[in-house]
């Protein structure tokens, strides 16, 4: 498993930390598995892709079309989830010089801005939807991330829209810090993860 690397680091422009994550999407009858890697200067999503399974092939093709598409991040996160771990997927940000960090077990926060994307793209689009079947959700997520990347204005952004900053290199940003962690870790609790400098919305 490798170790966590992004606990006090000022994110201060684009490409410089990526990150990726899986959720579950409900359909009239079953599942679909969506992936995406997301910038965290920008809160630009960079790709993604469906699955109706959990094989990690779908995750690796998601990473090899933004490192395509957008070059290659200096830091990349995800969990420790089997998909992230496997020779596949780490192999592929092996091969191209990037270097790997992975959560703690249980905790979103450490991957705080795909949790962030995930309860938007649920709850201003796949509930209001309410998706029947993988083809119906493909078409309209492919209109959901285009509108959020190009149109839907961030709080954190300064009401700008990841395109916006993406392509600008001003206006984004993020530091994660460690809120108590002193308090904390004389308890010997276990620490959590925070964004420094209000919403992330």
């Amino acid at each position: 498993v490798y170790p966590y690397l992004l606990r006090g680091v000022e994110v201060t422009r684009p490409n410089q930390v990526w990150s990726s994550d899986i959720t579950y999407v409900p359909l009239a009858h079953g599942w679909a598995y969506l992936v995406a890697v997301i910038d965290w200067y920008a809160r630009r999503v960079l790709a993604w892709r469906l699955s109706n399974t959990l094989e990690a092939g779908f995750c690796v093709d998601c990473l090899e079309e933004a490192v395509r598409a957008h070059g290659r991040p200096e830091i990349f996160n995800t969990d420790q989830g089997a998909q992230f771990t496997s020779a596949a997927f780490t192999g592929v940000l092996r091969r191209e010089g990037i270097a790997i960090s992975m959560d703690g077990r249980g905790r979103a926060l450490d991957n705080i801005f795909v949790e962030r994307l995930w309860r938007s793209v649920k709850y201003e689009d796949v509930y209001i939807k309410g998706y029947a079947s993988l083809p119906e959700l493909l078409l309209g997520l492919s209109a959901y991330f285009a509108f959020y990347n190009s149109q839907r204005p961030h709080q954190s952004l300064g009401y700008l829209t990841p395109d916006a900053v993406y392509q600008s290199g001003t206006g984004g940003g993020a530091k994660i810090v460690d809120r108590f962690a002193k308090a904390e870790s004389e308890l010997g609790r276990r620490q959590t993860a925070v964004v420094e400098g209000g919403s992330t919305t």
